[in-house]
């Protein structure tokens, strides 16, 4: 079998490495194997982290209503099936961001929500 020197291609290689890792800390910004080793780790931990992000934004919200929920007599989960009785389809981005920003908007969702509640019960 003929012997491969590779030559310019594991330069590249190397180098696309070692200016992912710049900015780590000692070898693992310098050295390959150390370099190859931390960014790998790195682009595993990012991968897995953009998507705990969106169960973390998600909790955060849920948290932002439940607080302005109970604020306007109401529990979580019974302000949201108030909503979805009543038609109004707003995510829980929207609903957090209402509860956080414009307090008076919010209270006017947990009021729907209520009716929406209320009515279905007596019928």
């Amino acid at each position: 079998m003929p012997r491969v020197k590779r030559g310019p291609k594991r330069a590249r290689k190397r180098k696309k490495i070692l200016k992912l890792a710049s900015g780590y800390v000692l070898t693992k910004s310098k050295l390959y194997r150390s370099a190859k080793e931390s960014v790998q780790k790195a682009l595993k931990y990012s991968y897995r982290d953009r998507r705990v992000r969106k169960r973390d934004f998600r909790q955060l919200w849920i948290i932002r209503i439940g607080a302005a929920s109970r604020e306007n007599g109401l529990s979580y989960s019974r302000f949201v099936a108030g909503l979805k009785k009543a038609g109004v389809a707003l995510d829980r981005k929207i609903l957090a961001d209402l509860a956080l920003n414009d307090a008076a908007a919010f209270a006017n969702l947990a009021e729907t929500a209520k009716q929406a509640i209320s009515g279905s019960a007596s019928a």
